[in-house]
């Protein structure tokens, strides 16, 4: 499908569009098009099951998911809420790929409108969210840009505010977050905080405190006392 004419994607996405519109809000998705985008995910399924490296996984699914964008914009322009599997499928995809900012607008969508995971997925699409976009951050896929890291997760955090999750899954997210701002602090001076930037470290504490509150053991504590120390620092240089 990536290889099509501007003509056929435009009409794919229409397509999509109608389909997605023409589903009651709540409802299921139904329809030949989405049949066949059904079809085409099963298919696509089992050429990645076939494949036991994680990394090569992620290498086909990266390859694989322009031939979807027609299907994922039509539903994000004319959607209605009615659950769709092929388009929950590929939020997961797009997050497993690092295309993070196309997953949060996906998100949003699945999330304003309660979609679930099809079967095979043992979580729920906040839960996963918080858990995949967290450990993005503290494995080093997000790492190299913190700034940017840190406004993602922070969007990850609106995004979940009202879902039930567990506590050990938010406890990663607001751990991600404040080492996340806390990298941005190391990036302006890697040992004293600037007066001026005290207020964005009590922001981070802030983070880390939550994250303890929630799961003692998330492992943030000596970076609790090395930020106090830190924020003491600053504060009586003022």
């Amino acid at each position: 499908m990536s290889n099509q004419s501007p003509a056929l994607r435009h009409r794919a996405r229409m397509l999509a569009e109608r389909t997605a519109g023409a589903a009651a809000p709540q409802g299921v998705t139904t329809g030949t098009a989405y049949d066949l985008m059904l079809y085409k995910l099963s298919d696509d399924r089992r050429r990645l099951k076939a494949i036991q490296s994680v990394e090569r996984k992620i290498e086909v699914k990266a390859i694989l998911l322009p031939e979807y964008a027609q299907w994922i914009d039509g539903v994000l322009a004319g959607g209605k809420g009615a659950q769709d599997d092929v388009f929950a499928t590929l939020l997961v995809w797009h997050i497993d790929t690092g295309e993070y900012a196309r997953a949060l607008v996906m998100a949003a969508y699945a999330l304003e409108h309660k979609f679930t995971l099809p079967d095979g997925y043992s979580r729920d699409i906040a839960t996963l969210m918080l858990d995949e976009f967290a450990a993005a951050f503290l494995q080093g896929k997000l790492a190299a840009d913190p700034q940017h890291a840190a406004q993602v997760l922070g969007q990850v955090e609106q995004l979940t505010a009202a879902s039930d999750a567990p506590d050990q899954a938010r406890a990663k997210l607001h751990k991600a977050i404040g080492l996340a701002m806390i990298a941005v602090l190391d990036k302006a001076d890697d040992t004293d905080i600037a007066p001026a930037l005290v207020a964005q470290a009590e922001t981070a504490m802030a983070q880390l405190t939550r994250a303890r509150a929630l799961s003692e053991s998330c492992g943030v504590k000596k970076d609790m006392e090395r930020l106090e120390r830190r924020i003491k620092r600053a504060a009586g240089s003022t």
